[in-house]
């Protein structure tokens, strides 16, 4: 089961529901919500980058007693910066020119490619006892996570309650009113773009419609620009989330795409 985000602020929780959440200061991405002993907890801290681009500038990890801080290119553990590959007391960081990884033997995978897009797989163990943006793993998509007894939150208010509380960040929660615009524009595009050749495989394996959604908000929010991060990190996902289920997506970018 794997909770990911990437790109244009998209989120896809353990249990499936994908949403949009702009948030710049630091959250709790996924933790073992266990009050008595938490086995691990992972923050995240997003930033814009020299293009404005939406990108994680930290990932804070702790895995029992052990702190792990990874900066693109940097692993720092229990306050020392370590060479990769690491292994000590049940963690192995890895870590080349694309990717970071970091393998605890509680049951959790995270991989992180440096950039804009973050996902962690945990063992089925921690079922209903997980929280924070990736919601609490209970196998049902919106119970709990958006709708919770009588109250129902949208991704916003869902997002800021997630937020890690530090006296000194300098940093703003999203306003909670702001509605997402309609794209509808741009189905066509990213239909086409994801139902690709490319992506044959990939068909029965994922949920279609989440990814070209993500597309379509990515496509508005990059109003007409055509960078490369606005039309390929969805896409890039969807790949990657393809491969992940089992799948082979076949060659989709090119010289001139992507």
């Amino acid at each position: 089961y794997v909770c990911s985000t990437w790109g244009n602020n998209h989120f896809k929780t353990f249990d499936g529901d994908i949403f949009q959440f702009p948030g710049t200061c630091e959250y709790n991405f996924a933790s073992d919500s266990r009050e008595s002993y938490k086995e691990f907890s992972v923050h995240i801290q997003r930033g814009l980058n020299s293009n404005n681009h939406p990108e994680i500038q930290y990932i804070l990890i702790t895995i029992k007693d052990l702190t792990v801080y990874l900066r693109p290119k940097v692993a720092v553990v229990d306050g020392r910066i370590v060479k990769t590959p690491y292994y000590s007391s049940g963690i192995l960081i890895e870590s080349n020119d694309i990717y970071t990884k970091v393998y605890a033997k509680l049951g959790l995978i995270l991989i992180w490619n440096q950039e804009d897009a973050l996902m962690v797989e945990v063992d089925s163990k921690f079922n209903n006892h997980t929280n924070g943006l990736c919601g609490d793993y209970n196998g049902i998509p919106v119970y709990n996570e958006f709708i919770n007894g009588d109250a129902s939150y949208n991704s916003i208010t869902y997002g800021n309650l997630q937020k890690i509380s530090k006296p000194q960040a300098k940093c703003k929660d999203p306003d909670e009113s702001q509605a997402l615009p309609s794209c509808n524009r741009h189905r066509h595009e990213c239909e086409r773009l994801l139902t690709s050749s490319a992506f044959a495989d990939c068909r029965l394996r994922l949920d279609l419609e989440m990814y070209i959604q993500a597309c379509m908000q990515d496509k508005c929010a990059c109003s007409g620009k055509e960078d490369s991060f606005c039309l390929c990190s969805t896409i890039s996902e969807y790949s990657r989330q393809c491969s992940h289920a089992g799948g082979r997506p076949g060659e989709w970018r090119s010289q001139h795409f992507c």
